[in-house]
C-alpha cells in the first residue's frame, strides 16, 4: 500500500511539476506547483517515504522537461525538502522554512558550480526558487489541513504513515 502511494505521489509531484510552467526569464528555468505536492506529501506520508516521493517525482519532472543536468540536484532539493516537511514540519509548522531554505540552498550552492552558470545564474535565480518554495509551502501546508479535515486519520492511514503497514 505504502509503494503504491508513494508512485500515485510521485506521479501527481511530476504533473503538477511539468503542466504549470511559469518561465524565468533570462535563467532557463521555470516556476511551477509541484512544491506544493512535495510540501503536502511529506507532511501527509512523513519524512523519509515523502523523501522518496518528492525526489522521484520532481526528478522524472526534470527528465520529462530535458532538464537532465539538474535530475540529480533536483532529487537531492525535492527530497530534502519533503523529508524535512514530514519530519520537523509534521511536529511544528513554522518548522516549514527550513523545507523552503534547504530547497533553496541545494539549488543556489549547485548552481554556482554548474558549467555555463555560476554565480550569476544561481543569484538570479535565487529570488524565485525562494518564492516557489515559500508558495509551495504555504500550499502544501493548507491542502494538507484541507485533506486532513476531509479525510481524518483512521488506524489504515497512520499506519501507512508510521510505516507499518505495507
Amino acid at each position: 500500500m505504502k509503494i503504491a502511494f508513494i508512485i500515485v505521489m510521485a506521479g501527481v509531484i511530476t504533473a503538477l511539476t511539468i503542466v504549470v510552467r511559469i518561465p524565468i526569464p533570462g535563467t532557463g528555468g521555470y516556476l511551477n506547483l509541484g512544491d506544493m505536492a512535495v510540501v503536502f506529501c511529506g507532511l501527509w506520508i512523513g519524512g523519509w517515504w515523502g523523501a522518496l516521493a518528492a525526489g522521484i517525482g520532481s526528478a522524472t519532472a526534470d527528465l520529462i522537461g530535458g532538464f537532465f543536468i539538474f535530475i540529480p540536484i533536483t532529487f537531492i532539493a525535492k527530497g530534502l525538502e519533503g523529508l524535512i516537511a514530514g519530519t520537523l514540519g509534521r511536529k511544528k509548522p513554522v518548522f516549514l522554512i527550513f523545507a523552503v531554505f534547504s530547497m533553496v540552498a541545494v539549488y543556489f550552492l549547485s548552481e554556482i558550480f554548474i558549467p555555463g552558470m555560476g554565480w550569476s545564474a544561481a543569484i538570479s535565480e535565487l529570488p524565485f526558487n525562494l518564492i516557489q518554495a515559500t508558495v509551495g509551502a504555504i500550499g502544501g501546508f493548507t491542502i494538507y489541513k484541507a485533506v486532513s479535515v476531509a479525510f481524518p486519520v483512521n488506524s489504515s492511514q497512520e499506519e501507512l504513515k508510521n510505516g507499518t503497514k505495507e
